[in-house]
């Protein structure tokens, strides 16, 4: 995919002799709504490729509107390192993003699907982690904030039990101060006086994933690991023939 001709034709590294084919989105904000958080960060991260992913095809056009408008009015060539798409992120992720290429990924006051039939639906998941680990860069963060306390609590869940993620404490990180203040969600929790939780994780290194038992393909048919029984095909064969 060209990035570089469909959402930054201008990005300030394109300046400093960047190849255009090497401009690819490094920040990600899923579900970015009305794009608060996601013209926020460009301002935050100048020297980053901030992407807004939205499901919703008018909210999508408001914020690339927003960030058309924004970059015509700046006389200091700002918001050029910004954009918006409209995706289901949850189904297609993996397919625009290669492994270990983005480095932030935020998930701000994502839809609570309180009925318990429906929480495989939620957008942090032990499925979707998994590929959420894959598109981070070690060391990566992953950050998300909600104002449902029960939410929350999945999100800690979650994310505690994922062998690729550990919770990290950045008191000093400017991006939790916009996650927190920037989106449009969080300002009407704040104008109704409702808490908001959030919690940031830390893409563990891939090496030390290995060094401390993580999955790989060499051991996931490992029975000791696993409690599975490999049957080849010759085992098959036999239990056709005595059938």
């Amino acid at each position: 995919m060209d990035w570089t001709a469909d959402h930054f034709p201008n990005h300030p590294l394109l300046a400093i002799g960047r190849e255009a084919k090497s401009i690819r989105p490094t920040v990600l904000d899923i579900g970015c709504g009305f794009g608060g958080l996601t013209v926020a960060l460009s301002k935050i991260l100048p020297n980053e490729t901030v992407l807004g992913m939205e499901i919703r095809a008018k909210v999508t056009e408001y914020v690339r509107l927003r960030i058309s408008a924004l970059r015509s009015e700046s006389d200091k060539g700002e918001y050029q390192n910004t954009s918006v798409m409209r995706t289901n992120s949850m189904k297609f992720l993996p397919f625009f993003f290669p492994g270990a290429s983005v480095k932030k990924l935020f998930f701000c006051f994502p839809d609570p699907h309180f009925k318990r039939k429906n929480h495989p639906r939620r957008i942090i998941s032990t499925r979707l982690l998994s590929e959420y680990a894959h598109i981070l860069v070690d060391n990566g963060r992953l950050y998300a904030i909600t104002d449902v306390e029960e939410l929350h609590q999945w999100h800690v869940k979650m994310c505690d039990a994922h062998p690729s993620f550990e919770r990290i404490e950045e008191k000093c990180d400017p991006c939790i101060s916009a996650m927190v203040d920037s989106t449009e969600e969080g300002k009407k929790v704040a104008r109704n006086k409702q808490s908001k939780y959030f919690c940031v994780y830390r893409r563990i290194p891939v090496q030390k994933c290995l060094e401390l038992g993580g999955v790989n393909v060499e051991d996931f048919w490992n029975v000791t690991n696993f409690g599975v029984e490999w049957v080849s095909d010759n085992d098959v064969d036999r239990t056709e023939n005595k059938n």
